[in-house]
């Protein structure tokens, strides 16, 4: 049965809707807009600076890694094209869970994503300031944190990335499209040119240690540093409720993202194994972990630019440096203020965080409030603590993740469905779920820890402040799934945990058992219809 998205909502939260009877988001964005929103929104850090990382640590065969990062993330999209046509809210996956397991599940899934989109734009910027430094020499400190001028660097460009949201969602989607689309461009130069002047394809495999170098143990330690890169498909279903059509255009724009920006992941990794000419940087052929110098560099591609002497490509890689970053970081400065304003039609925030822009259609407060996270967490980043936190905690996206084919599954045993059907959803979903599993738990110790206890503490505090009830039974399972997965970062191997008592690959074997039973338990633990109750 097809669900009508505004008359569940009126019927579950009318005194919601009725605040924005005169002030409502306006549909405004066109499938080419979201497509490139989706695509600009994930096209940028992860690409400059996790896959060379991922090729020292692993060797060639980081090019497996990102085609395997690409799959996992097609299943997981896969649940949210049919749920972004369910309830095509704004900020929807951080809804999702309300409606098929209530109130308390649906407040740890929705802190889960907000440390996600919380961090990101911070990080972006600090990106930016890294690619900055390569010039000035003044912005990074010796033991890799900002100084105290490439914080406030980080903080005026986070202040920069607030009008290209706060002008409207019609603004904001031309803007980025033409942006992005140079963007795009700009990115694909980059590759081109440096295959152009080296190609070594015995790099690929007929160096001492083969495709695997290293292991498998570290060829899947190494996929977490490149998840962060393909967050951009969560962000097309935020921006559902803007969409003109996002029915017809939620599925496909998700769908394109993810094999668009997997396609251009694995060019990049290609890239990077077979544009590396052992002379240049006096390493013996073979030894990848001898290539660190890439990686300490400000920005790994200027660097290679500059070390094989391509001028032009220095100049792109500068701009790309610049360019790319800063627009991932307004898009989820975006996409993340429509997640807080879910959050307040949750029940979760201040009814200040719902009130709509009179001109420009947008939750202003919400965007007001996430900016000046954002600008204090960049303004703290000199701190090692705080910067290690930004960089780790992200992993809070991840178990959001997980929650989203569980709500897949339970909403079609509520006898509701999308536009869009999954086919085999159970299989789907369950799929899913354990490649959402395995990302949290290959990110490791201590990111998993961070990110757990910022959701625990801040869903808690909130939980408290904003009386959340409802549904505390059907979020058992959420809830010891993240503690269950904590506890495995500490005793496995591939998680580089300090107690690993667990070896590769029987960790893996229990983390996906795992994932089993706990996506049966989540599925079990859902409600036989949308829960209504008031927010």
């Amino acid at each position: 049965m097809h669900l009508n998205f505004k008359r569940l909502s009126l019927l579950c939260f009318p005194q919601v809707f009725n605040l924005s009877d005169k002030r409502s988001l306006k549909r405004e964005l066109s499938f080419f807009q979201i497509t490139i929103i989706g695509l600009v929104g994930a096209v940028g850090t992860g690409i400059l600076f996790s896959a060379p990382e991922m090729m020292v640590l692993s060797g060639p065969v980081v090019i497996l890694e990102w085609v395997l990062g690409g799959i996992f993330y097609f299943f997981i999209s896969l649940t949210y094209m049919e749920l972004a046509t369910l309830y095509p809210e704004a900020g929807g996956p951080a809804r999702y869970a309300y409606y098929t397991h209530g109130p308390i599940t649906n407040l740890f899934n929705a802190w889960a994503s907000m440390i996600w989109y919380l961090l990101i734009p911070p990080a972006e910027a600090i990106a930016v300031v890294y690619a900055i430094n390569y010039f000035t020499h003044n912005l990074i400190s010796s033991i890799g944190t900002p100084t105290l001028l490439g914080a406030l660097v980080a903080a005026a460009l986070i202040l920069l990335m607030v009008p290209f949201n706060y002008y409207g969602v019609k603004f904001f989607g031309e803007v980025t499209s033409w942006v992005g689309v140079a963007k795009l461009i700009l990115y694909l130069i980059i590759p081109v040119g440096l295959l152009l002047v080296v190609f070594e394809p015995r790099n690929v495999a007929s160096l001492p240690g083969g495709f695997v170098p290293y292991g498998w143990a570290a060829a899947f330690s190494a996929i977490p540093l490149g998840m962060f890169a393909f967050g951009g498909t969560r962000v097309v279903p935020d921006y559902a409720e803007e969409m003109k059509n996002p029915q017809r255009d939620a599925p496909l724009a998700i769908l394109l993202v993810v094999v668009g920006q997997t396609l251009i992941y694995i060019l990049f990794a290609a890239t990077y194994v077979l544009g590396i000419r052992w002379s240049t940087f006096g390493v013996t052929p073979g030894d990848w972990t001898g290539l660190k110098p890439i990686t300490a560099a400000a920005n790994p591609v200027i660097y290679l630019a500059g070390s094989y002497h391509i001028s032009y490509l220095v100049l792109v890689a500068a701009i790309v440096g610049f360019l790319g970053p800063f627009v991932v970081g307004y898009v989820y400065l975006g996409a993340g203020t429509r997640v807080l304003f879910s959050m307040f039609r949750s029940g979760y925030v201040g009814r200040k965080v719902g009130e709509i822009h009179e001109k420009y259609a947008i939750p202003y407060w919400a965007l007001i409030i996430f900016g000046l996270v954002g600008l204090a967490l960049a303004l703290a980043s000199p701190v090692p603590t705080v910067y290690m936190v930004i960089e780790d905690a992200v992993v809070g996206g991840y178990l959001s993740f997980a929650a989203i084919p569980v709500a897949l599954v339970v909403s079609r045993r509520q006898g509701l469905s999308g536009t869009y059907r999954v086919p085999a959803p159970l299989i789907i979903g369950a799929l899913a779920f354990i490649f959402a599993t395995w990302i949290v738990y290959w990110s490791g110790w201590p990111a998993t820890p961070y990110g757990v206890a910022l959701v625990f503490a801040l869903s808690i505090i909130f939980g408290l402040i904003y009386k959340v009830r409802g549904g505390l039974r059907n979020a058992v399972w959420y809830i010891t799934y993240m503690v269950v997965l904590t506890l495995m970062t500490v005793i496995g191997q591939t998680a580089g945990g300090p107690i690993q008592v667990l070896p590769f690959p029987w960790d893996m074997v229990v983390v996906t058992i795992l994932a089993i039973v706990f996506y049966v338990w989540g599925i079990l633990s859902g409600l036989p219809r949308p829960y209504s109750g008031q927010a």
